[in-house]
């Protein structure tokens, strides 16, 4: 095996004619994505088998993260049922910190589960990952409140917030490099806008679960046992994830490495040394979808309930309609990425949101119900141009035999850092400043960031995927 490798995206002709009569099953083999000489898909997969990679990516993720919508629109009954001592404002921040510090253990497991999937395949990480992720999603169910066991309630949360956050630091990465690698090189982006597809699919059904339990049930009900009811649902799905997965083989890619045994053994190392370039670029690139995605479709409920005085289950069904909206806008973004380049698209994202951001959350203010829902849908469009092209332009940085370390390292580090942390900051800023426009001018400066990473990025769409 070799213990390291230069990055090789332009080969010539020749040597890509080469490497296709070595494996027809490869998708990076098939030239640049819009070039009338390029098949359309990788020879020897068929649709069938597509479609599966397609199920399983789009049923494990949705359970990944099913657990942080459920975690983030029940934020106010957690607090009561956790830190029943605290004020509402102070027990509201320390729920949102218990959310922040499991982000914390994400970049370790950014680089545990990019090494297993970089050295023993995809597949197999992705297939454990959503069994710890379910198994520790099902024991919140379980933990007794604060009234009775006292300290130990909060502290068993954190214990299996750590738990979930180093699954999930597995999940987005390995099934965006997943889906990539099995993709037609001319739909790559609107394969992988499956993964953040399945993300907001796992937000809806979280948020239409809040906002049908806290509309039937009483406070007392909600407190007493109606918050453990979308915990439990965590084990049979799951369970139905991990099955689907084990019956898929791994990517076309990896497999051709595998057999030409060129697995390099330290995927991480040669991340660093030979892509630290890439991987501060991939950093702030996902800063925008990091601070973003917890703000608008994750805390945004909270937000509109706590500090401007909107009806919970109010606000949980105008961020259910949002939600229903950004899945559509992700596959249309998608495809625009696959048609107009990965970069033109994620500056257009920043652009936006520097321009729009802080008008969208005066007109919150207003307390109207219908320009609320109106403003969550454009902050979802806005989004899903960084979130729907995010996916494979981080895949495609990379070269395959460190493409999952990549992703991961770099989505984690940033999620971690910006993401996990953004609900607690933002109710942090409110309180500090009195302004409820704060968390509009974090995502501004989040946007910026990112605005200058891509910009200093190369374009990837139109290559093909980098093997060496």
């Amino acid at each position: 095996m070799t213990q390291s490798s230069k990055p090789s995206v332009g080969s010539s002709e020749a040597e890509g004619s080469a490497r296709i009569a070595r494996t027809s099953d490869s998708p990076q083999d098939l030239g640049p994505t819009l070039s009338g000489r390029d098949r359309p898909d990788p020879a020897g997969v068929g649709r069938k088998t597509r479609n599966k990679v397609v199920a399983a990516s789009f049923i494990g993720n949705f359970v990944e993260w099913f657990d942080y919508a459920v975690y983030g629109y029940l934020a106010v009954t957690i607090t009561a049922v956790f830190f029943p001592e605290s004020d509402p404002q102070t027990g509201l921040m320390l729920t949102f910190a218990l959310f922040a510090i499991s982000f914390l253990v994400r970049p370790l497991g950014g680089f545990i589960w990019g090494h297993l999937g970089d050295r023993i395949g995809r597949r197999t990480a992705l297939s454990w990952s959503i069994l710890i992720m379910s198994g520790a999603t099902f024991c919140i169910a379980l933990i007794p409140s604060y009234e009775t066991i006292g300290i130990w309630a909060p502290i068993l949360l954190l214990i299996i917030r750590v738990v979930q956050g180093f699954s999930a630091s597995g999940e987005y990465a390995g099934a965006s490099a997943f889906l990539v690698e099995y993709a037609p090189a001319n739909r790559r982006g609107l394969y992988a806008a499956v993964v953040p597809a399945s993300t907001a699919t796992g937000l809806l059904l979280g948020s239409l679960l809040a906002a049908l339990l806290t509309g039937l049930l009483s406070t007392d009900q909600m407190q007493d046992w109606g918050w453990r009811l979308p915990f439990l649902l965590a084990a049979p799905m799951g369970l139905i994830g991990r099955y689907i997965r084990t019956r898929l083989e791994d990517s076309p890619a990896f497999r051709e490495l595998a057999e030409e045994d060129d697995v390099i053994k330290a995927p991480v190392r040669s991340m660093f040394r030979d892509h630290w370039r890439q991987l501060l670029q991939a950093v702030g690139a996902v800063l925008l979808n990091a601070v973003g995605f917890y703000v608008i479709l994750s805390y945004m409920p909270t937000y509109l309930s706590q500090e401007l005085g909107l009806d919970e289950t109010a606000s949980y069904v105008a961020t259910t309609v949002a939600l229903v909206t950004y899945i559509g806008f992700i596959f249309v973004t998608g495809m625009l990425s696959d048609r107009y380049g990965r970069k033109r698209v994620l500056i257009s994202a920043s652009v936006l949101f520097i321009l729009l951001t802080a008008p969208a959350f005066m007109l919150l203010d207003t307390g109207n119900f219908l320009v609320i829902i109106l403003v969550q849908i454009l902050l979802g469009a806005m989004l899903t141009l960084n979130d729907g092209t995010l996916p494979s332009f981080l895949a495609e940085m990379f070269p395959t035999q460190i493409r999952y370390s990549g992703f991961a390292v770099s989505f984690n580090v940033s999620n971690a850092l910006f993401g996990g942390t953004a609900p607690f900051v933002a109710t942090l800023l409110i309180a500090t400043s009195g302004s409820n426009l704060a968390p509009a001018w974090y995502l501004m400066g989040a946007a910026a960031i990112s605005l200058i990473a891509v910009a200093c990025s190369a374009e990837t769409s139109r290559k093909p995927l980098q093997q060496r």
